[in-house]
Formats: C-alpha cells, sequence, structure tokens
C-alpha cells in the first residue's frame, strides 16, 4: 500500500486566486493549473503552508495565479530558492514551477544538484519543447532539425530527454504525464507530494502558439491508446486499444509485442516496479519512444532514500551533543574576551 491520501476542508475553489489567468486561449497551462488545484485539498495542508516557486517562462506565471505564498523569482534560479525555502522552513510544502527552458538551459546545474541532494519539494516540469515567453526560439528539448526563429535552416543540437537526465542526476521520483488528462495529472501531483524527497514531474505541455501539436502523436485521443505506455506499479506493461499489446526485455533491449502472437502470453509482458533502487529498467522505459515503442507516462520511478533535510538535521544534532558550547553566546565568551569600550 501507498501512503495514506490526506484530506481537509479546503476545495478546489479554495486555491483559485483573485488574479485574471493571462496565458494564450488553449495554452496547455490552463489545463495543468486545474490539475494541480484539484491536487492540493487533497494532501491535507493549509494554504498558508503550501508556496509556489518559479522562474521566467510562461510557466512561470503561476504563483499569480494560486491562493497560496509564491514568489516569481529570476531565469534559471526557482530550484535554488527553492531549495532555500525548504531547508529554511522543513514544515511547508514546496513546489517548482519551471519550463524546460528554464529548468535545462540557464537552469539545469540547479536542477542536477537539487535531484541528486533530494531535498523534499516537487518539481513541476512544463515541456514544451519550444521557448514561448520570448517567441519561439529552439529549447535544450526541441527535436534536431525544429525550425524556429533562432534555428531558421534546423536546430543541430542534440536534445535532452529530462528523464534521462534526472535519473543520471539519481532522481528518487520521476514521472511524465500529459496536459490532456486533468484527472491523472492530478493523481500524480498528489503522489509527488506524497514522496518523501524531490519529486520531478516532467509534462509534455502543448505551445499553441510556437509549437501547435508537438506532442499530438502521445496525447491526441486519436493516438493516445497506442502510442502511451500507461505504467502503474505491480502491473504488466500492457497497452493498445484492446490492451493486447505489451512490453517485454528481449536481452538488453525493450520490445513491443502482441499477446496471442508467437506463442506471447501475458506472463511474459513485464511487471513495472517503480520502487526497485536499480536504475537500469527505469531509463531504459524513459528511452522508449515512437515509432518502434510506445512513451512511457504515469511514475517511472519512485524509491525511498534519506532527505537532504533529514541528514542536515542529523549532522547538527551530532554537533551539539559534541560541542561544549550550548549556544553562540556561550562560544562568544570562551577563551579570551576583551570587553571594547
Amino acid at each position: 500500500m501507498g501512503p495514506e491520501v490526506k484530506t481537509c476542508s479546503l476545495t478546489k475553489a479554495d486555491f483559485v486566486s483573485d488574479q485574471a489567468v493571462k496565458w494564450c486561449p488553449g495554452c496547455g497551462d490552463y489545463s495543468i493549473l486545474s490539475a494541480v488545484q484539484t491536487a492540493l485539498p487533497q494532501i491535507g495542508k493549509r494554504r498558508e503552508d503550501i508556496v509556489f516557486i518559479s522562474g521566467i517562462g510562461c510557466s512561470s506565471r503561476f504563483p499569480y495565479y494560486m491562493s497560496a505564498y509564491g514568489f516569481h523569482t529570476i531565469h534559471g534560479r526557482a530550484a535554488a530558492i527553492a531549495s532555500g525555502v525548504k531547508l529554511a522552513n522543513p514544515d511547508l510544502s514546496v513546489w517548482e514551477i519551471t519550463g524546460d527552458g528554464d529548468a535545462l538551459a540557464i537552469g539545469g546545474n540547479h536542477l542536477i544538484h537539487l535531484l541528486r541532494r533530494n531535498i523534499d519539494l516537487n518539481i513541476l516540469l512544463f515541456n514544451n519543447k519550444i521557448y514561448g515567453l520570448t517567441k519561439g526560439q529552439f529549447s535544450p528539448t526541441s527535436e534536431e532539425g525544429s525550425i524556429t526563429k533562432s534555428s531558421p535552416h534546423g536546430t543541430i543540437e542534440e536534445p535532452f530527454l529530462p528523464g534521462e537526465l534526472a535519473i543520471g542526476a539519481k532522481a528518487n521520483f520521476y514521472a511524465r504525464i500529459t496536459d490532456s488528462s486533468p484527472k491523472f495529472m492530478a493523481e500524480i501531483f498528489v503522489a509527488a507530494e506524497l514522496h518523501k524527497g524531490t519529486s520531478l514531474v516532467e509534462i509534455l505541455q502543448n505551445c499553441v502558439i510556437f509549437n501547435d501539436g508537438v506532442h499530438d502523436a502521445i496525447s491526441s485521443k486519436e493516438h493516445r491508446e497506442e502510442n502511451q505506455l500507461v505504467l502503474q506499479h505491480g502491473k504488466p506493461m500492457l497497452f493498445g486499444k484492446d490492451r493486447k499489446k505489451g512490453i517485454r526485455l528481449n536481452g538488453l533491449k525493450l520490445e513491443s509485442v502482441t499477446i496471442g502472437e508467437n506463442g506471447i502470453a501475458e506472463n511474459d509482458i513485464l511487471v513495472h516496479d517503480a520502487h526497485n533502487p536499480d536504475p537500469t529498467l527505469h531509463l531504459m522505459l524513459v528511452r522508449m519512444s515512437l515509432p518502434e515503442l510506445p512513451v512511457a507516462i504515469g511514475i517511472i520511478r519512485n524509491v525511498s532514500n534519506s532527505t537532504y533535510e533529514a541528514k542536515m538535521k542529523n549532522q547538527i544534532d551530532l554537533a551539539q551533543t559534541k560541542s561544549k558550547y550550548t549556544s553562540l553566546n556561550d562560544f562568544f565568551k570562551s577563551g579570551d574576551v576583551w570587553e571594547v569600550k
């Protein structure tokens, strides 16, 4: 059984601020905002115990639209500010809101070290594979060959895969979801909050102005049943309209098979283990891509580990037990003391 979901008397409406939402009509950010506001009453926290930290980008307007505490910081520095907020007040529920440019370009170094430290906060990474706020330049996740305002002949860079980067940085919780499934998003956000440690949730989000339809092959109603592998811990990796397709391990590679063909039975299908400390299979799931394989959606990795703040407290407690000083004042008055008048 997973951690118990707490409830309180608050509702979704309690987390809606009085600010007019200023995103382009049809932007995927609206769906994400709604899902977060749906999830928060389920985590059992008061509004004054929740804080949203953002950097720069379209997604970073998020704190204005939440009736909770928030801080709109500077480009690429949301992870640093969020870390400080959590370490200063560990009882807060801290949410970092960031985009693929904000988190993976100027903020890439901060993201890596936040993940490896395992500070108990949540990162929502809006990935539309473009710079939206600054009008359509290619981002670290833009596909090679993408024609944008800053790559008129096509970008020649190999893109980042956020999940691959996360696991390389020793992330203990990584999930990937689409902005077209608001109910599922809310469930994942609750799971991220219940996880003790850094939770990274990558959201495949649509930018209707500069990169419209970039995730359609994965998220659209016409394609998602065949092109998404929705993972559930302890359940076989099945997909397709009739749930007859599955994923199995063939040597050192994952492959898509159909139950009933070539002697394939359901017990040949891999069972998802999100809690396995060994990240090998999780990394293979992260790397699955169309057209050969469906894209893995849901919680890919969810492993328990000590948090940074718990280790820090233990270190401080141990130092205090060994110290001959009980306060800073004792230290100042130790040894030779002069009084200056």
